[in-house]
């Protein structure tokens, strides 16, 4: 690939740093997609050491380009997103994928048609960690921004996603006591 097809690689990808996320942060910023994305493969490095049988590796990559498809759709929040619009999303994806230099246009296919099939056990760590940063990140956000449906959401959400590892499920039952804790802290703090 030559500079400038390289430099509008980056262009593209730059536009997650302006997509919002539903989420927010902890002082009450919407967050953006590329933060999102970020902390997914900061999440996936830190695990190296736990699941040896996978390629951690491309856990980080799958981590890193997983949300390059809302460069084109924007953010939908998981409980909004329809059918109709991961088609969408995935068919802008792949145009721009199609478009890209030959090898890396390869490569990356390869790793969204493993990441949807969901079959490997890569493909299964980074799909937990994508929906467990999600919970994390709405433990650190105010209360007050939660959705009505996400008070109970939070409490059931990805534990199927989990359950082919038991770290992970460790993991999910830990980020549940958070969920559970906020709650009644906050509640508990109303009425003060």
């Amino acid at each position: 690939m030559n500079a400038k097809e390289y430099l509008e690689i980056l262009h593209i990808a730059e536009r997650l740093k302006d997509t919002p996320r539903h989420c927010t942060t902890t002082k009450g910023r919407i967050e953006s997609v590329a933060e999102h994305s970020w902390r997914v493969s900061l999440m996936a490095f830190l695990l190296k050491n736990e699941f040896k049988d996978a390629d951690m590796d491309k856990v980080v990559n799958m981590c890193l380009v997983h949300d390059l498809g809302e460069c084109f759709t924007g953010d939908i929040p998981t409980f909004q997103k329809t059918d109709k619009d991961r088609k969408t999303e995935d068919q802008l994806l792949y145009q721009w994928v199609n478009s890209l230099p030959d090898e890396l246009s390869k490569e990356l296919s390869a790793l969204y048609d493993e990441m949807q099939a969901q079959k490997t056990l890569e493909s299964k760590i980074y799909k937990a960690l994508d929906k467990l940063e999600a919970l994390i990140q709405h433990n650190e956000s105010p209360l007050d921004t939660w959705s009505e449906n996400e008070f109970e959401m939070n409490k059931t959400y990805a534990f199927d996603t989990v359950a082919f590892s038991q770290w992970l499920t460790e993991l999910r039952k830990a980020i549940l006591e958070d969920t559970i804790s906020k709650i009644e802290n906050e509640k508990s703090q109303e009425l003060l």
